[in-house]
């Protein structure tokens, strides 16, 4: 009876080792838990507002879309082409303002540890980054993309490491995607503006956001 018992064991053992070594590998994002997005994501995010449907009145003009705030547009010139460290505090907060209303979506793209390297699980994002601004519905718009980091680390070092990682992420949009440079305006913004303020050490907070200025008036051509 005891030889018959292991005997048994002896067989699930095998069993179990055969489904195992037959199941197909795991891969990142199995868990629900992927942070890569798609090409079309990013586009519906970053696409302008539909313009709003013609009304009713006495004039049957086609209605013109509303003109580009100035002063904005004067900062987009005036920081295209910048150095990312050579923008002064004040220009990043007014960068900042000028973009929160504007399209805008945030991408948890990883680095090496204490570097500006993109990580190999995040290229898929960054990927579909450069496919979605060359994709007609983006393309000539000008960009910011903001580097944030969390809470960990002095302030002066996480600014310079946050201004570092957008420029890497530019520098490959530049290269990969032959996006022209001075339709991305790189800014870092350090630990001081934390999506998550309530979790300051969270993964959350270690990202890079992309807004579109959808100021094609000053976008290369």
């Amino acid at each position: 009876m005891r030889l018959a018992a292991k005997g048994l064991t002896a067989i699930l053992s095998i069993i179990t080792i055969s489904a195992a070594l037959t199941l197909p590998p795991a891969f990142a994002g199995d868990d629900g838990n992927s942070k890569n997005v798609t090409e079309d994501e990013i586009v519906r995010a970053l696409a302008p507002a539909p313009k709003k449907p013609l009304t009713r009145g006495l004039s049957i003009a086609p209605q013109a879309d509303p003109a580009p705030n100035p002063a904005e547009t004067k900062l987009i010139q005036s920081v295209r082409g910048r150095a990312t460290r050579s923008l002064s505090s004040t220009e990043r907060e007014e960068i900042a303002s000028a973009a929160k209303d504007k399209p805008n979506i945030d991408l948890e793209i990883t680095f090496d540890y204490n570097s500006a390297d993109i990580s190999t699980k995040s290229l898929p994002s960054v990927q579909a980054l450069g496919r979605a601004l060359t994709s007609p519905d983006l393309k000539g718009s000008t960009f910011v993309v903001a580097g944030h980091t969390d809470a960990a680390g002095g302030e002066g070092y996480n600014q310079e490491l946050s201004e570092r990682r957008a420029d890497s992420i530019k520098r490959y949009l530049v290269e990969k995607y032959s996006i022209a440079a001075a339709d991305l305006v790189t800014v870092g913004y350090g630990k001081s503006k934390l999506k998550d303020p309530n979790q300051p050490m969270a993964e959350v907070n270690r990202r890079v956001q992309v807004v579109n200025m959808e100021n094609k008036t000053t976008a290369s051509k």
